[in-house]
């Protein structure tokens, strides 16, 4: 059986969905995140991101904010920075071990991966140890169409991330085509107002059944919830 039968989640439940990546703190912002888990419907999962990943120490208020998205039966992704696959499989695995005893995340979040065929050993292994760990779901971003040979590694492949006026122009490549909508993800940023609910049909016409669209923009667009979450929680 292949990887997208074994691990894939079902494209039915998935399509449409919001995977939201809410790069604040839960002391800063504690509505956004008690927000989320009165939508668990809404969304294929959260990434928790506690210091470009699980921090130095517990933070108890990650925690908290991850055991109530669980409780909410909600996937939480534990962010982990690869350096476009510069940094060592041990340090990786060594977060990724601290995302899972500290906060009990469910998945992975490989920020800054590469896009390179060359590339592919370096997050196959990864992956593979992910999975090893107990991991449910692998989501890879590196926020473009990478080497085709990527579906195979990952659950989730975050194809797009970038803002609004880059989204308008870009396209799938024909290899997306063989594999489920509910694999790919794009994550835009800068939407102007009234648009997200465009972002989200311009996604799911590429074939990213999974998506989130927000407003903000500088150096952390992903600090406030997309608008898809406030209208489902009012």
């Amino acid at each position: 059986m292949d990887l997208a039968h074994r691990h894939a989640p079902d494209p039915g439940m998935t399509h449409g969905r919001l995977l939201v990546p809410l790069y604040v703190h839960p002391a800063v912002d504690p509505a956004a995140w008690q927000a989320l888990t009165r939508v668990p419907s809404r969304l294929y999962g959260v990434v928790l991101n506690v210091a470009d990943g699980p921090g130095a120490t517990r933070d108890p208020a990650f925690a908290a904010a991850a055991g109530a998205l669980r409780a909410a039966g909600i996937r939480v992704l534990g962010y982990l920075d690869t350096a476009y696959g510069t940094r060592p499989h041990q340090t990786v695995l060594t977060e990724l071990r601290h995302h899972v005893s500290w906060y009990g995340t469910d998945g992975v979040f490989l920020d800054q991966a590469s896009a390179e065929a060359g590339l592919l050993p370096y997050y196959r292994v990864l992956g593979d140890e992910a999975r090893d760990h107990g991991v449910g779901t692998v989501a890879l971003n590196p926020g473009m169409h990478p080497d085709s040979g990527y579906a195979s590694i990952a659950d989730l492949l975050v194809t797009f991330e970038g803002n609004w006026q880059t989204y308008l122009t870009s396209a799938a490549p024909f290899w997306t085509a063989a594999h489920p909508s509910a694999r790919f993800c794009h994550l835009i940023h800068g939407v102007p107002d009234g648009l997200c609910d465009l972002a989200a049909r311009t996604a799911r016409i590429r074939r990213a059944g999974v998506h989130c669209a927000v407003p903000g923009e500088g150096a952390n667009p992903w600090a406030a919830l997309p608008p898809a979450v406030r209208r489902g929680t009012t």
